[in-house]
């Protein structure tokens, strides 16, 4: 309705403009203009607010510039408004527009060639909108006064206008970042003028013509990104003003042509990512004013030229993935200003040459001065002046060098990158290392490197990468790699190194990335680490740590691989229980005496007269206290466990279950187990199982709650499938089994209760509810936010994924089993309760759970399909679709049955997915979370299991949705 409103208001201001300037000439057609314009688009921000139609001229309007003698708009600039709609013909009126700039907003549709029709426009910049369709062929054909023209990132496609190339007085164009495809009009290229022409990020094709030596005045070419073919033409050389160059990822072809050293103004040529062959010459030299020089990734060769050393203020070379070879030019420590030098994937080899690793490798020169004085006027510095310490970057890395690396690095004090990785290096890492204060990442894998970590790499505190992998690295990690608090990744496999892990390690908060495997590691690994708040890997498989991995945290969800090949570990990601610690018993010798050991008998044979000594009399008393407090205890311990016995009978009996119906039966025959604490129950013969406690029903029993004598609050459910459950050892290793489980978004099974005919499992008790009274039952005030479905989607993922790396099948997936903390974090429950049936019927299983119909896999009706973990990312992904639209898995109208997965897919084929969205949340949900979110449901209800992603893959998908404002609060 708004919309309609919006064109019958263009309409009407269109009519009236008409009318109004034919009944009274004299009025400013700028208003006019601008008001018909603002009608045209969206303003969600308020921007153009200040557009008052009353108003005798818009020279107070924002983003309006008048000429002050006539109060006529000469300049529009609205750049980054968030204006959305289309372009008007409002703008037409504007006859005294020099400048017009609505770059950085939303605006959509296709542009009329009226556009450039404006007499007096010389600027027109439409960058970075959503622009569509072809560029007009009529936009061009009466440019008039157009100087310049960016048409850049939009969605442009087609071909570029022939007319372009009749705009003579066009000083630049910009079409890069569109869909323009074909071949590029040839007339373009003889546009004299033209000092910038970008038409890079498009999918142009076809070769560069020799006509652009006709463009003199050309400052700056970029035809980076295209399908561009054929030869770099030898008539680029003669456009002797161009400062930049990039012909870069395209499928040029041949040499390099050396016509391009008469381009002594360039300050940046970039040719990389081409099928560039042959050498470089000595005519690279003379383009003396190159800042940035970039030929990686061709197929280039043969040494480089010693005139390299002539580029003075050169800051960026980049020679990588090429097949250069020889010794690399001395002549470059003559490059003072070099910042970035990138020699990798090449085929270099021999020892890294001196002068590379800084100013005291520079007391000699090889280079001939002479023959380089006679090629060029400005001689190449001698070494001795040379000095690279402006290097930050260098990148060596996968050739062939050999030989040790130079203690002189040290010198290269402001490096910030080294990697010398994938070569052949030996010799110890030397200790001056630690001098580089400046290094961010230091990269030395797959090489040969011996001796041990130095203590001094904590010196280059601003490290936030140290890969050290693949060497024959041997002795311990130093302490002193605390210091290095910005570190974030530390890869040290495949070494041989030993000993413990530093406690201090733990202190890296900032520590995502830590690969230890294939060492010789021992000890415990410290409990600190669990505290790492962003760890997304630890690997130390293939070691020989010992006891239990830390609790907590990323060691929740650690993959079994990461910990693989460790014999002596124990824990959940191992899947071997831990033994029990228990203190040493006391054992009293009353043959000794505390003074020294001089003071025992001699274990001589016969009878021997025994003097004991008044501190042996005292040992001796003390350990018949010790014994009788033991018999005490033991005595008041039987008499607790035997009430305890008596009083859960009691409380079944007094549920009036049926194994109490033999007069006969004995009240100590159940048997109570807690997994931790005493089994003591605050309500002690009251009715635990009445009615009043019962939190509800599902397929496998009803729910209750009761109290412990500490206060706290457990969750009880009576098992209905008494005539199905496993016999009591089996039924007890099982519970067991699940009682080990811990993890932060399930519900911790505490205990169990077992006779023949009542089973009973009592689980912590989650005080929020379940999620499906949040979804269909709560009232407005409590409706779940999009930030608390998002938690609870992810969190239930988390607990699905642990599951399942515990090779435990859920089975009953449904959001009446998701209980929710008054915190809103997720915990499943329910988990595993098939496990405790005799068999894994389908049949009983469907009939057990039919409260979870909708959720259910198709693989459930097919006795061929195995059932498998895919069966709980089915019913995950029905989950997820249920709290993202608040809708129920099955819905039932008067004549038809709306089943949810096949609603939002056949939205989603029809582009009307958002409309699936809770209509409650009223537009408070980022678009960009809540749809990937409904794609990734679909795509875990596959019908075909084998499509169906893991949990774990699940988990990281998530964490990749999740936008940069996860942590904060949305209204509900």
């Amino acid at each position: 309705m708004m919309r309609m409103l919006l064109i019958l208001c263009s309409m009407v201001l269109s009519l009236e403009l008409v009318l109004v300037t034919s009944v009274n000439p004299s009025l400013n057609d700028d208003v006019l203009g601008l008001i018909v314009f603002k009608a045209d688009v969206q303003d969600p921000k308020g921007k153009l607010a200040s557009w008052d139609e009353d108003d005798d001229n818009p020279c107070n309007w924002v983003g309006c510039k008048c000429n002050p003698r006539s109060n006529r708009v000469v300049e529009l600039n609205l750049d980054g408004f968030s204006l959305s709609g289309h372009l008007g013909r409002g703008l037409l009126q504007l006859q005294f527009l020099r400048k017009l700039s609505l770059a950085k907003n939303n605006l959509t549709g296709s542009i009329s060639s009226s556009i450039a029709r404006i007499d007096n426009l010389r600027v027109l910049d439409l960058s970075e909108n959503s622009l569509s369709g072809t560029i007009p062929d009529e936009f061009f054909r009466q440019c008039g006064s157009l100087r310049s023209v960016s048409l850049a990132s939009n969605k442009f496609s087609g071909k570029i206008p022939e007319t372009l190339g009749s705009c003579s007085m066009l000083a630049s164009i910009d079409l890069s970042s569109n869909m323009l495809s074909g071949v590029s009009p040839d007339n373009i290229w003889t546009v004299s003028g033209l000092r910038s022409l970008d038409l890079s990020d498009n999918l142009l094709e076809g070769g560069i013509p020799e006509g652009i030596a006709g463009m003199k005045n050309l400052r700056g070419v970029s035809l980076r990104k295209n399908r561009f073919s054929g030869l770099i033409p030898d008539g680029l050389g003669s456009c002797l003003l161009l400062r930049s160059i990039d012909l870069s990822e395209n499928a040029l072809s041949g040499s390099i042509p050396d016509t391009l050293q008469k381009l002594t103004l360039c300050t940046s040529l970039d040719l990389h990512g081409n099928l560039l062959t042959g050498g470089v010459g000595d005519w690279i030299g003379k383009i003396e004013a190159l800042e940035r020089l970039d030929l990686s990734g061709n197929g280039l060769s043969g040494e480089l030229p010693i005139s390299l050393g002539n580029l003075q203020s050169l800051q960026v070379a980049n020679f990588s993935r090429n097949g250069f070879t020889g010794a690399l030019p001395q002549a470059l420590s003559s490059c003072k200003n070099l910042q970035s030098l990138d020699l990798s994937n090449n085929a270099y080899s021999g020892h890294i040459p001196s002068w590379i690793m800084g100013p005291n490798s520079l007391k000699s020169s090889l280079l001939d001065k002479e023959e380089v004085a006679a090629k060029y006027a400005s001689p190449i510095a001698s070494s001795a002046e040379g000095s690279l310490q402006k290097l930050q970057i260098l990148d060596l890395s996968s050739n062939s060098f050999a030989g040790e690396i130079s203690s002189d690095i040290g010198d290269l004090t402001g490096l910030q990158s080294l990697n010398l990785s994938n070569n052949s290096l030996k010799g110890s890492i030397p200790a001056t290392i630690g001098k580089l204060k400046a290094l961010d990442v230091l990269d030395l894998t797959a090489n040969e490197l011996s001796g041990s970590i130095p203590s001094e790499i904590g010196d280059a505190n601003s490290l936030k990468e140290l890969r050290l992998g693949g060497n024959k690295l041997v002795g311990i990690i130093p302490d002193s790699i605390v210091k290095c608090s910005a570190l974030t990744t530390l890869i040290l496999s495949q070494n041989n190194l030993n000993g413990l892990i530093p406690a201090s390690l733990s202190k890296l908060a900032n520590l995502q990335m830590v690969d230890l495997s294939f060492n010789n590691f021992t000890g415990t690994l410290p409990k600190q680490l669990a505290n790492l708040p962003h760890l997304l890997l630890f690997n130390i498989s293939h070691n020989h740590f010992q006891g239990e991995l830390p609790l907590g945290g990323f060691f929740n969800t650690i993959l079994p691989s990461s910990v693989s090949d460790n014999p002596a570990l124990c824990g959940a990601a191992v899947n071997k229980s831990c033994p029990a610690v228990l203190p040493k018993p006391i054992v009293l010798n009353p043959n000794s005496s505390s003074d020294s050991p001089s003071d025992s008998l001699p274990a001589t044979p016969g009878h021997k007269r025994i003097i004991l000594s008044i501190s042996a009399l005292i040992a001796i008393g003390a350990a018949a206290v010790i014994v009788i407090g033991v018999i005490a205890i033991t005595v008041l311990n039987l008499r607790v466990r035997a009430s305890t016995s008596r009083s859960a009978a009691a409380l079944a009996l007094s549920a009036g279950d049926d194994f109490s119906q033999s007069p006969t039966t004995d009240a100590n025959s159940g048997k109570l187990v807690m997994f931790s604490g005493d089994p003591d129950f605050s309500t002690g013969t009251h009715a635990l199982l009445s009615k009043d406690c019962e939190l509800g029903r599902g397929g496998f029993g009803a729910v209750y709650r009761t109290v412990l004598r500490d206060g706290r609050a457990v969750a009880i459910k009576k098992l209905t499938v008494s005539s199905l459950v496993k016999s009591q050892d089996e039924f007890e290793k099982e519970v067991k089994k699940l009682g080990k489980i811990r993890h932060s978004n399930l519900v911790a099974l505490e205990g169990y209760y077992w006779t023949p005919s009542l089973q009973l499992l009592i689980s912590e008790f989650v005080s929020g509810g379940n999620l499906y009274k949040h979804l269909h039952e709560g009232s407005g005030g409590n409706l779940l936010s999009w930030n608390e479905r998002f938690n609870i989607i992810l969190g239930t993922a988390r607990g699905l994924a642990h599951l399942h790396q515990m090779n435990i099948i859920h089975y009953n997936i449904k959001s009446s089993n998701i209980l929710i903390e008054s915190s809103g974090e997720p915990k499943v429950a329910d988990f595993g309760l098939a496990r405790l049936l005799p068999m894994l019927d389908r049949y009983v299983l469907s009939s057990k759970i039919q409260s979870a119909l909708g959720y259910m896999a198709p693989e459930f009706a097919c006795r061929t399909v195995k059932i498998t973990e895919k069966c709980d990312v089915y019913g995950f992904g029905v989950l997820a679709l249920e709290i993202v639209t608040g809708k129920r898995p099955v819905e039932y109208m008067e004549d038809d049955v709306v089943v949810l997965c096949d609603m939002v897919r056949g939205a989603l084929e029809e582009g009307r997915v958002e409309e699936c969205i809770d209509g409650r949340l009223q537009g408070n949900f980022p678009s960009e979370e809540a749809i990937p979110v409904m794609k990734l449901g679909l795509i875990c209800t596959s019908q075909v299991p084998s499509n169906r992603p893991d949990m774990a893959e699940v988990v990281n998908i998530l964490e990749l949705i999740r936008c940069p404002s996860e942590g904060q609060d949305e209204s509900s």
